[in-house]
Protein backbone atom coordinates (compact mmCIF):
# COMPACT_ATOMS: atom_id res chain seq x y z
CA UNK A 1 0.00 0.00 0.00
CA UNK A 2 3.33 2.15 0.48
CA UNK A 3 4.47 1.41 -2.53
CA UNK A 4 1.29 2.16 -4.51
CA UNK A 5 1.05 5.37 -2.45
CA UNK A 6 4.64 6.56 -3.84
CA UNK A 7 3.87 5.35 -7.49
CA UNK A 8 0.64 6.80 -7.60
CA UNK A 9 1.97 10.15 -5.98
CA UNK A 10 4.42 10.39 -8.69
CA UNK A 11 2.61 9.32 -11.82
CA UNK A 12 -0.33 12.17 -10.83
CA UNK A 13 2.51 15.16 -10.47
CA UNK A 14 3.80 13.44 -13.94
CA UNK A 15 0.18 13.89 -14.75
CA UNK A 16 -0.53 17.84 -14.60
CA UNK A 17 1.66 18.03 -17.48
CA UNK A 18 2.11 14.68 -19.48
CA UNK A 19 -1.81 13.89 -20.33
CA UNK A 20 -3.67 16.09 -22.27
CA UNK A 21 -6.22 18.70 -21.50
CA UNK A 22 -9.36 16.69 -23.35
CA UNK A 23 -8.32 13.17 -21.38
CA UNK A 24 -8.61 15.25 -18.33
CA UNK A 25 -11.78 16.37 -19.19
CA UNK A 26 -12.96 13.01 -20.04
CA UNK A 27 -12.57 11.97 -16.16
CA UNK A 28 -9.08 10.75 -16.47
CA UNK A 29 -7.81 11.51 -12.42
CA UNK A 30 -11.01 10.33 -11.02
CA UNK A 31 -10.44 7.27 -13.01
CA UNK A 32 -6.71 6.92 -11.95
CA UNK A 33 -7.73 7.24 -8.59
CA UNK A 34 -10.54 4.44 -8.94
CA UNK A 35 -7.50 2.49 -10.26
CA UNK A 36 -5.73 3.26 -6.75
CA UNK A 37 -8.39 2.53 -4.91
CA UNK A 38 -8.77 -1.11 -6.65
CA UNK A 39 -4.71 -1.59 -6.35
CA UNK A 40 -5.03 -0.76 -2.52
CA UNK A 41 -8.41 -3.05 -2.16
CA UNK A 42 -6.82 -5.88 -3.53
CA UNK A 43 -3.75 -5.23 -0.91
CA UNK A 44 -5.53 -4.93 2.12
CA UNK A 45 -8.68 -7.76 1.83
CA UNK A 46 -8.33 -10.48 3.72
CA UNK A 47 -11.44 -12.67 1.52
CA UNK A 48 -10.79 -14.17 -1.47
CA UNK A 49 -13.79 -13.54 -3.57
CA UNK A 50 -13.05 -9.68 -2.30
CA UNK A 51 -9.49 -9.90 -3.64
CA UNK A 52 -11.67 -11.02 -7.08
CA UNK A 53 -14.21 -7.93 -6.60
CA UNK A 54 -10.65 -5.59 -6.57
CA UNK A 55 -9.28 -7.28 -9.64
CA UNK A 56 -12.25 -6.09 -11.42
CA UNK A 57 -12.41 -3.10 -10.54
CA UNK A 58 -8.79 -2.68 -11.40
CA UNK A 59 -9.74 -3.70 -14.87
CA UNK A 60 -12.46 -2.02 -15.72
CA UNK A 61 -10.81 1.19 -14.59
CA UNK A 62 -7.43 0.70 -16.31
CA UNK A 63 -9.43 -0.63 -19.51
CA UNK A 64 -11.05 3.23 -19.40
CA UNK A 65 -7.71 4.54 -18.70
CA UNK A 66 -6.10 2.85 -21.71
CA UNK A 67 -8.69 3.59 -24.13
CA UNK A 68 -8.45 7.26 -23.20
CA UNK A 69 -8.20 9.54 -25.90
CA UNK A 70 -9.85 6.42 -28.88
CA UNK A 71 -6.57 6.39 -30.99
CA UNK A 72 -6.44 3.20 -33.02
CA UNK A 73 -3.38 1.67 -30.99
CA UNK A 74 -4.84 2.12 -27.97
CA UNK A 75 -7.68 0.35 -28.93
CA UNK A 76 -6.14 -2.53 -30.40
CA UNK A 77 -4.07 -3.06 -27.48
CA UNK A 78 -6.89 -2.54 -24.90
CA UNK A 79 -9.01 -4.89 -26.56
CA UNK A 80 -5.92 -7.56 -26.41
CA UNK A 81 -5.44 -6.60 -22.54
CA UNK A 82 -9.13 -6.78 -21.26
CA UNK A 83 -9.71 -10.26 -23.25
CA UNK A 84 -6.76 -11.74 -21.53
CA UNK A 85 -7.66 -10.63 -18.25
CA UNK A 86 -11.01 -11.08 -18.02
CA UNK A 87 -10.32 -14.90 -19.22
CA UNK A 88 -8.15 -14.88 -16.12
CA UNK A 89 -10.82 -13.65 -14.72
CA UNK A 90 -13.14 -16.28 -15.44
CA UNK A 91 -10.42 -18.58 -14.28
CA UNK A 92 -9.98 -16.92 -11.41
CA UNK A 93 -13.67 -17.29 -10.23
CA UNK A 94 -14.20 -20.49 -11.08
CA UNK A 95 -11.10 -21.72 -8.76
CA UNK A 96 -12.86 -19.58 -6.13
CA UNK A 97 -16.44 -21.66 -6.75
CA UNK A 98 -14.51 -25.67 -6.31
CA UNK A 99 -12.61 -23.92 -3.48
CA UNK A 100 -16.10 -22.39 -1.84
CA UNK A 101 -17.96 -25.55 -2.59
CA UNK A 102 -14.78 -27.79 -0.72
CA UNK A 103 -14.08 -25.51 2.37
CA UNK A 104 -17.76 -23.82 2.67
CA UNK A 105 -15.40 -20.61 3.79
CA UNK A 106 -14.31 -17.80 1.43
CA UNK A 107 -11.94 -15.77 4.35
CA UNK A 108 -8.55 -17.10 3.63
CA UNK A 109 -6.88 -17.14 7.15
CA UNK A 110 -9.52 -19.87 7.67
CA UNK A 111 -9.33 -21.07 4.18
CA UNK A 112 -5.79 -21.92 5.32
CA UNK A 113 -6.89 -24.11 8.14
CA UNK A 114 -9.70 -25.72 6.02
CA UNK A 115 -7.62 -26.65 3.05
CA UNK A 116 -5.45 -28.80 4.81
CA UNK A 117 -8.49 -31.27 5.78
CA UNK A 118 -10.12 -31.64 2.43
CA UNK A 119 -9.65 -35.16 1.51
CA UNK A 120 -9.76 -34.87 -1.87
CA UNK A 121 -5.76 -33.56 -2.21
CA UNK A 122 -6.18 -33.85 -6.34
CA UNK A 123 -9.04 -31.44 -6.20
CA UNK A 124 -7.02 -29.53 -4.33
CA UNK A 125 -3.95 -29.89 -6.46
CA UNK A 126 -6.11 -28.83 -9.36
CA UNK A 127 -7.76 -25.44 -8.03
CA UNK A 128 -3.95 -24.16 -7.25
CA UNK A 129 -3.15 -24.71 -10.91
CA UNK A 130 -5.97 -23.07 -11.61
CA UNK A 131 -5.73 -20.29 -9.57
CA UNK A 132 -1.89 -20.31 -10.78
CA UNK A 133 -3.31 -19.71 -14.26
CA UNK A 134 -5.36 -16.78 -13.32
CA UNK A 135 -2.91 -14.72 -11.20
CA UNK A 136 -0.42 -16.10 -13.40
CA UNK A 137 -2.00 -14.09 -17.24
CA UNK A 138 -2.79 -11.01 -14.89
CA UNK A 139 1.24 -11.25 -13.83
CA UNK A 140 2.03 -11.74 -17.16
CA UNK A 141 3.88 -14.98 -16.93
CA UNK A 142 4.79 -17.33 -19.72
CA UNK A 143 2.97 -18.51 -22.36
CA UNK A 144 0.47 -15.71 -21.44
CA UNK A 145 2.22 -12.83 -21.65
CA UNK A 146 1.54 -11.87 -25.12
CA UNK A 147 -0.71 -9.53 -24.04
CA UNK A 148 1.33 -7.11 -22.21
CA UNK A 149 3.62 -5.97 -24.87
CA UNK A 150 1.03 -5.97 -27.32
CA UNK A 151 -0.63 -3.11 -24.90
CA UNK A 152 1.36 -1.43 -22.60
CA UNK A 153 3.70 0.61 -25.26
CA UNK A 154 0.29 2.20 -26.60
CA UNK A 155 -1.45 4.57 -24.01
CA UNK A 156 0.16 7.89 -22.74
CA UNK A 157 3.69 7.47 -20.55
CA UNK A 158 1.55 8.48 -17.52
CA UNK A 159 -0.80 5.44 -17.82
CA UNK A 160 1.92 3.00 -18.37
CA UNK A 161 3.80 4.09 -15.78
CA UNK A 162 1.35 2.96 -13.42
CA UNK A 163 0.57 0.30 -15.08
CA UNK A 164 3.93 -1.32 -15.54
CA UNK A 165 4.96 -0.76 -11.91
CA UNK A 166 1.93 -1.91 -10.17
CA UNK A 167 -0.87 -4.15 -12.12
CA UNK A 168 1.50 -6.90 -12.85
CA UNK A 169 2.53 -6.90 -9.33
CA UNK A 170 -1.15 -7.13 -7.66
CA UNK A 171 -1.21 -10.30 -9.58
CA UNK A 172 2.63 -11.49 -7.80
CA UNK A 173 1.52 -10.03 -4.68
CA UNK A 174 -2.03 -12.75 -5.43
CA UNK A 175 0.48 -15.79 -5.99
CA UNK A 176 2.78 -14.90 -2.99
CA UNK A 177 -0.93 -14.92 -0.65
CA UNK A 178 -2.02 -17.78 -2.27
CA UNK A 179 0.73 -20.06 -2.37
CA UNK A 180 1.91 -19.43 0.88
CA UNK A 181 -1.03 -18.78 2.75
CA UNK A 182 -3.83 -21.19 1.48
CA UNK A 183 -1.87 -23.68 -0.99
CA UNK A 184 1.47 -24.63 0.45
CA UNK A 185 3.37 -25.84 -2.69
CA UNK A 186 4.34 -29.82 -3.11
CA UNK A 187 7.19 -30.34 -5.39
CA UNK A 188 5.12 -31.08 -8.53
CA UNK A 189 3.72 -27.40 -8.04
CA UNK A 190 7.20 -25.75 -7.21
CA UNK A 191 8.66 -27.56 -10.27
CA UNK A 192 5.98 -26.34 -12.27
CA UNK A 193 6.47 -22.82 -11.52
CA UNK A 194 10.22 -22.85 -11.49
CA UNK A 195 9.91 -23.80 -15.16
CA UNK A 196 7.53 -20.78 -15.94
CA UNK A 197 10.02 -18.66 -14.18
CA UNK A 198 12.66 -19.70 -16.60
CA UNK A 199 10.67 -19.04 -19.69
CA UNK A 200 9.36 -15.88 -18.11
CA UNK A 201 12.65 -15.38 -17.94
CA UNK A 202 14.23 -16.20 -20.95
CA UNK A 203 11.07 -14.99 -23.32
CA UNK A 204 11.07 -11.47 -21.70
CA UNK A 205 14.73 -10.63 -22.51
CA UNK A 206 14.56 -11.53 -25.84
CA UNK A 207 11.77 -10.18 -26.91
CA UNK A 208 13.73 -7.35 -25.35
CA UNK A 209 16.38 -7.94 -27.21
CA UNK A 210 14.68 -7.60 -30.95
CA UNK A 211 13.23 -4.18 -29.94
CA UNK A 212 13.99 -0.42 -31.06
CA UNK A 213 10.67 0.90 -29.30
CA UNK A 214 11.74 1.82 -25.98
CA UNK A 215 8.61 1.38 -24.70
CA UNK A 216 8.06 -2.02 -26.38
CA UNK A 217 11.68 -2.68 -24.23
CA UNK A 218 10.19 -1.35 -21.37
CA UNK A 219 7.62 -3.80 -21.40
CA UNK A 220 9.20 -7.21 -22.47
CA UNK A 221 11.50 -5.68 -19.18
CA UNK A 222 8.40 -5.83 -17.31
CA UNK A 223 7.53 -9.46 -18.55
CA UNK A 224 11.35 -10.84 -17.99
CA UNK A 225 11.31 -8.83 -14.41
CA UNK A 226 8.15 -11.24 -13.25
CA UNK A 227 10.13 -14.16 -13.45
CA UNK A 228 12.58 -12.91 -10.75
CA UNK A 229 9.67 -12.74 -8.16
CA UNK A 230 8.73 -16.27 -9.68
CA UNK A 231 11.38 -17.53 -9.47
CA UNK A 232 11.84 -16.65 -5.58
CA UNK A 233 8.26 -17.83 -5.11
CA UNK A 234 9.12 -21.89 -6.74
CA UNK A 235 12.43 -22.15 -4.62
CA UNK A 236 10.42 -21.25 -1.80
CA UNK A 237 12.61 -20.93 0.91
CA UNK A 238 13.31 -17.84 3.58
CA UNK A 239 16.35 -16.43 1.45
CA UNK A 240 14.13 -17.37 -1.83
CA UNK A 241 11.57 -15.36 -0.72
CA UNK A 242 13.29 -12.44 0.86
CA UNK A 243 14.80 -11.67 -2.96
CA UNK A 244 11.45 -12.16 -4.31
CA UNK A 245 9.95 -9.82 -1.84
CA UNK A 246 12.92 -7.18 -2.25
CA UNK A 247 12.95 -7.52 -5.73
CA UNK A 248 9.26 -6.52 -5.74
CA UNK A 249 9.69 -3.42 -3.44
CA UNK A 250 12.76 -2.37 -6.07
CA UNK A 251 10.69 -3.52 -9.09
CA UNK A 252 7.50 -1.56 -8.33
CA UNK A 253 9.23 1.83 -8.21
CA UNK A 254 11.59 2.02 -10.68
CA UNK A 255 9.46 0.02 -13.61
CA UNK A 256 7.04 3.45 -12.64
CA UNK A 257 10.00 5.36 -13.07
CA UNK A 258 11.36 4.05 -16.53
CA UNK A 259 8.16 4.48 -17.93
CA UNK A 260 7.96 8.17 -16.67
CA UNK A 261 11.41 8.58 -18.82
CA UNK A 262 10.28 7.48 -21.72
CA UNK A 263 7.86 10.04 -21.53
CA UNK A 264 10.24 12.76 -21.43
CA UNK A 265 12.70 11.24 -23.89
CA UNK A 266 9.22 11.28 -25.74
CA UNK A 267 8.50 15.21 -25.34
CA UNK A 268 12.10 16.08 -25.99
CA UNK A 269 12.38 13.75 -29.72
CA UNK A 270 9.36 13.69 -30.67
CA UNK A 271 9.64 9.50 -30.44
CA UNK A 272 10.59 6.49 -28.75
CA UNK A 273 11.63 4.85 -31.76
CA UNK A 274 15.96 4.48 -30.67
CA UNK A 275 16.80 4.67 -34.27
CA UNK A 276 15.03 8.56 -34.27
CA UNK A 277 16.47 9.79 -30.81
CA UNK A 278 19.70 11.04 -29.65
CA UNK A 279 21.59 13.85 -28.00
CA UNK A 280 20.11 13.83 -24.63
CA UNK A 281 23.23 14.01 -22.53
CA UNK A 282 24.87 16.71 -25.25
CA UNK A 283 21.71 19.20 -24.19
CA UNK A 284 20.74 17.84 -21.41
CA UNK A 285 23.77 16.66 -18.98
CA UNK A 286 21.84 17.02 -15.18
CA UNK A 287 18.90 14.96 -16.37
CA UNK A 288 20.96 12.52 -18.35
CA UNK A 289 22.54 11.61 -14.73
CA UNK A 290 19.20 11.66 -13.02
CA UNK A 291 17.71 8.75 -15.74
CA UNK A 292 21.40 7.46 -15.99
CA UNK A 293 20.58 6.44 -12.20
CA UNK A 294 17.54 4.82 -12.95
CA UNK A 295 18.76 3.07 -15.73
CA UNK A 296 21.31 1.34 -13.79
CA UNK A 297 18.80 0.73 -10.78
CA UNK A 298 16.70 -1.59 -13.37
CA UNK A 299 19.78 -3.33 -14.61
CA UNK A 300 21.22 -4.13 -11.12
CA UNK A 301 24.54 -2.33 -10.82
CA UNK A 302 26.37 -2.80 -7.54
CA UNK A 303 25.14 -0.81 -4.97
CA UNK A 304 21.83 0.04 -6.83
CA UNK A 305 18.83 -1.38 -5.89
CA UNK A 306 18.28 -4.21 -8.02
CA UNK A 307 21.66 -5.70 -7.25
CA UNK A 308 20.76 -6.70 -3.49
CA UNK A 309 17.46 -8.78 -4.72
CA UNK A 310 19.26 -10.84 -7.12
CA UNK A 311 21.87 -11.96 -4.59
CA UNK A 312 19.31 -13.66 -2.66
CA UNK A 313 18.11 -14.94 -5.67
CA UNK A 314 21.42 -16.91 -6.78
CA UNK A 315 21.99 -17.94 -2.70
CA UNK A 316 19.08 -19.62 -2.88
CA UNK A 317 18.99 -21.45 -6.17
CA UNK A 318 22.67 -22.30 -5.45
CA UNK A 319 21.16 -23.54 -2.41
CA UNK A 320 18.69 -25.44 -4.33
CA UNK A 321 20.88 -26.86 -6.71
CA UNK A 322 18.64 -24.76 -9.50
CA UNK A 323 20.92 -24.69 -12.09
CA UNK A 324 19.29 -24.11 -15.09
CA UNK A 325 17.25 -21.36 -13.13
CA UNK A 326 20.98 -19.71 -12.28
CA UNK A 327 21.60 -20.06 -15.60
CA UNK A 328 18.39 -18.12 -16.61
CA UNK A 329 18.86 -15.37 -13.88
CA UNK A 330 22.22 -14.44 -15.59
CA UNK A 331 20.54 -14.82 -19.03
CA UNK A 332 18.23 -12.39 -17.82
CA UNK A 333 20.83 -9.97 -16.07
CA UNK A 334 23.28 -9.97 -18.73
CA UNK A 335 20.59 -9.01 -21.83
CA UNK A 336 19.12 -6.40 -19.65
CA UNK A 337 22.43 -4.59 -18.91
CA UNK A 338 23.44 -5.67 -22.79
CA UNK A 339 19.72 -4.03 -23.96
CA UNK A 340 19.85 -0.56 -21.53
CA UNK A 341 23.49 -0.02 -22.38
CA UNK A 342 22.09 0.12 -26.30
CA UNK A 343 19.30 2.32 -24.98
CA UNK A 344 22.63 5.10 -23.26
CA UNK A 345 24.09 4.68 -26.50
CA UNK A 346 21.21 5.65 -29.03
CA UNK A 347 19.35 7.74 -26.66
CA UNK A 348 21.98 9.71 -24.70
CA UNK A 349 25.60 9.52 -26.74
CA UNK A 350 24.35 9.36 -30.41
CA UNK A 351 23.98 12.46 -31.91
CA UNK A 352 20.67 13.30 -33.24
CA UNK A 353 19.49 13.60 -36.96
CA UNK A 354 17.86 16.45 -38.03
CA UNK A 355 15.92 18.50 -35.87
CA UNK A 356 14.43 17.91 -32.87
CA UNK A 357 10.68 16.89 -33.23
CA UNK A 358 9.70 17.43 -29.52
CA UNK A 359 7.99 20.18 -27.67
CA UNK A 360 9.49 19.74 -24.44
CA UNK A 361 11.93 23.00 -24.93
CA UNK A 362 8.19 24.64 -26.03
CA UNK A 363 6.92 23.51 -22.87
CA UNK A 364 6.25 25.92 -19.61
CA UNK A 365 8.44 25.77 -17.15
CA UNK A 366 5.79 24.40 -14.40
CA UNK A 367 4.85 21.82 -16.82
CA UNK A 368 8.75 20.82 -17.27
CA UNK A 369 8.59 20.62 -13.34
CA UNK A 370 5.91 18.76 -13.25
CA UNK A 371 7.48 16.02 -15.48
CA UNK A 372 11.14 16.15 -13.59
CA UNK A 373 10.07 15.67 -10.24
CA UNK A 374 8.54 12.61 -9.75
CA UNK A 375 11.58 11.19 -12.03
CA UNK A 376 13.50 12.76 -9.13
CA UNK A 377 11.53 11.42 -5.77
CA UNK A 378 10.85 8.39 -7.06
CA UNK A 379 14.82 8.48 -8.36
CA UNK A 380 15.99 9.16 -5.25
CA UNK A 381 13.55 6.17 -3.61
CA UNK A 382 15.07 3.44 -5.30
CA UNK A 383 18.42 5.32 -4.12
CA UNK A 384 17.54 4.90 -0.85
CA UNK A 385 16.37 1.23 -1.34
CA UNK A 386 19.74 0.36 -2.74
CA UNK A 387 21.92 2.43 -0.26
CA UNK A 388 19.75 1.70 2.88
CA UNK A 389 19.60 -1.54 1.99
CA UNK A 390 19.27 -3.52 5.20
CA UNK A 391 16.55 -2.14 5.94
CA UNK A 392 14.68 -3.51 2.81
CA UNK A 393 16.81 -6.71 3.55
CA UNK A 394 15.15 -6.50 7.34
CA UNK A 395 11.53 -5.83 6.28
CA UNK A 396 11.42 -8.62 3.77
CA UNK A 397 13.58 -11.47 5.78
CA UNK A 398 10.26 -10.79 8.49
CA UNK A 399 7.48 -10.51 5.62
CA UNK A 400 9.39 -13.93 3.96
CA UNK A 401 9.41 -15.55 7.98
CA UNK A 402 5.59 -14.72 8.02
CA UNK A 403 5.04 -16.02 4.53
CA UNK A 404 6.60 -19.53 5.54
CA UNK A 405 4.70 -19.59 8.85
CA UNK A 406 1.22 -17.90 8.98
CA UNK A 407 0.07 -19.10 12.61
CA UNK A 408 0.85 -15.33 13.45
CA UNK A 409 -1.89 -14.37 10.57
CA UNK A 410 -4.44 -17.07 11.37
CA UNK A 411 -4.07 -15.95 14.72
CA UNK A 412 -5.00 -12.46 14.34
CA UNK A 413 -7.55 -12.98 12.11
CA UNK A 414 -9.20 -15.99 14.00
CA UNK A 415 -8.06 -16.41 17.14
CA UNK A 416 -6.46 -19.57 16.43
CA UNK A 417 -3.56 -21.32 14.50
CA UNK A 418 -3.28 -23.79 12.02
Amino acid sequence: VLLTAIAGLGVAIFSQAGISRVRVRFSYFPIFHFLLMGLNGAFLTGDIFNLYVWFEIIIISSFVLMTLGGEKPQIEGAIKYVTMNLFASVIFLTAIAILYGLTGSLNMADLSLKVSQVPNRGLINVTAMLFFIGFGIKAAVFPMYFWLPSSYHTPPSAIAAIFGGLLTKAGVYALMRIFTLIFVPDTFTLNIMAAVAIMTLVTGALGALIQQNLRRILSYFIVCHIGYMIAGLSMFTEIALTGAIFYLIHDIIIKTNVFLVSGIINKINGSVQLKQIGGLYRHYPWLSFVIAIVLFSLTGIPPLSGFWPKIFLFEAAFDTRSYILVGALLLAGFITLYVIAKIWIEAFWKEKEGVIAGDYDKAPLHHKILMITPVVMLAAVSLYIGFAAEHVISLSRHIASEMLDTSAYVMAVLGQTN
